[in-house]
């Protein structure tokens, strides 16, 4: 299906709603996912073992040996493993760019205030192994979590000869043969053999995303990733053929990604929509999901439709378009000039490819070390208690706590 529709920069929001229903919209599955981790609260083993026969392979132990992970990875084809420490090195620079340093602020009345970045102790990553197995998504959790100092790291994940040697690769402290529902359940919650972790990141179906959505109260999660989406916009002098391959690309994550694309350039529209007709029937592997060609007056109608669609993955091509980079605000990941393909993004770029869907990229980021981190102050008040106990039992007798003020008072020094 190729739709083509027209934006305005007046309409660029009621547009970009409009092509998001498109997506097919999920199905319900709250209240399964609800019982399911409820069972694995209360059942603990038991129950995640009762959901794996059910659901997914039903092995038994669960925890992968280490002699099997070492195995898979001897095995692997030498080009692939190149490939992925490749990806783990580019991951791994990426992803130390955004380590925070500690900083101290010393204040006027004398106290001292250090921010404090501190890493969590124990991480998950949930790589999903349905249609096909993602070794890549190891490789951007995995590597982000170890940048960000997380102390263990956890791999729940099928049982596929890839995914365990990526796991080796990447030095996975433990991995588990589990998926679906119940494995979330049992990271988040812990059971007899699996310790709880601190947090879970990592696509995944509908029931994982729902089920990190209700234990994201117990722990931190990355988000709730949504089906897959790219946006190309374009100006004059863009390449078609090259545009409709990365829109087609994205499609190969299923039948309910989302592509688009939006250009001032209808020319470039129409070669566009042939090149799509043309190059969709020839390549199996791509799922017939909605594809949607949009016409803007101008750069700024496109880049307005753009913001408010807020992709998971943005690219700009042509050098119009190209120009815009600096004004972009809401999109997962950025990827400017013809040959930053999307694709690259989604293996050896450096960037991570776990990123916020669905129109999250307004407020949400991409797997970064901050969410294997956490902020915390480090106060140091010493002599600056005479300075600020009266000021701060001011408030506290304001909001009607007496004894806040008493404890603050407490500490001038003429009252010790």
């Amino acid at each position: 299906m190729i739709e083509r529709l027209a934006v305005g920069h007046d309409d660029a929001v009621a547009v970009a709603r409009h092509v998001r229903g498109y997506a097919p919209a999920p199905a319900a599955v709250h209240e399964v996912v609800a019982g399911i981790v409820a069972s694995v609260e209360e059942g603990g083993d038991g129950a995640l073992f009762m959901h794996e026969r059910r659901f997914g392979g039903g092995d038994v132990p669960l925890r992968v040996p280490a002699e099997e992970l070492a195995g898979a990875l001897a095995a692997l084809d030498p080009a692939v493993r190149d490939a992925l420490e490749l990806a783990r090195a580019n991951v791994t620079s990426v992803a130390a760019a955004g380590l925070g340093e500690d900083r101290e602020v010393a204040l006027p009345q004398g106290q001292r205030v250090r921010v404090r970045e501190v890493p969590v102790r124990r991480a998950a990553v949930y790589a999903p192994g349905g249609r096909r197995p993602y070794p890549s998504s190891v490789v951007m959790g995995v590597a982000t979590a170890r940048v960000a100092g997380v102390e263990e790291i956890v791999v729940a994940a099928p049982t596929h000869p890839v995914i365990l040697a990526a796991c080796a690769l990447c030095d996975v402290d433990e991995v588990y043969r589990m998926g679906g529902a119940q494995a979330i359940a049992a990271l988040a919650l812990g059971t007899e053999s699996i310790p709880r972790v601190d947090v879970i990141v990592g696509p995944g179906n509908l029931y994982v995303q729902e089920a990190k959505r209700q234990v994201s109260g117990r722990v931190g999660i990355d988000g709730f990733a949504g089906p897959s989406d790219l946006l190309v916009l374009a100006s004059a002098g863009a390449d078609p053929h090259l545009a409709a391959l990365d829109l087609l690309a994205q499609a190969e994550h299923g039948a309910t990604s989302l592509v688009v694309a939006v250009s001032d350039d209808g020319a470039f529209l129409d070669a566009l929509g042939r090149e799509l007709q043309g190059l969709f029937g020839a390549r199996p592997s791509i799922a017939g999901g909605p594809k949607v060609l949009v016409d803007a007056p101008g750069p700024d109608a496109a880049l307005a439709f753009a913001e408010a669609f807020a992709p998971e993955h943005l690219e700009l091509v042509g050098a119009a378009a190209e120009a815009l980079a600096p004004q972009v605000r809401s999109a997962g990941c950025l990827f400017v000039g013809a040959a930053s393909a999307t694709a690259f993004g989604d293996y050896v770029a450096g960037s991570n490819h776990i990123l916020p869907t669905d129109g999250a990229a307004r407020f949400a980021s991409g797997l970064h070390t901050g969410h294997f981190r956490r902020r915390m102050n480090e106060v140091r008040i010493g002599d600056a208690a005479d300075a600020l106990a009266p000021p701060g039992a001011a408030i506290a007798e304001a909001e009607g706590f007496a004894v806040h003020a008493e404890s603050m008072s407490a500490r001038i020094r003429q009252n010790r």
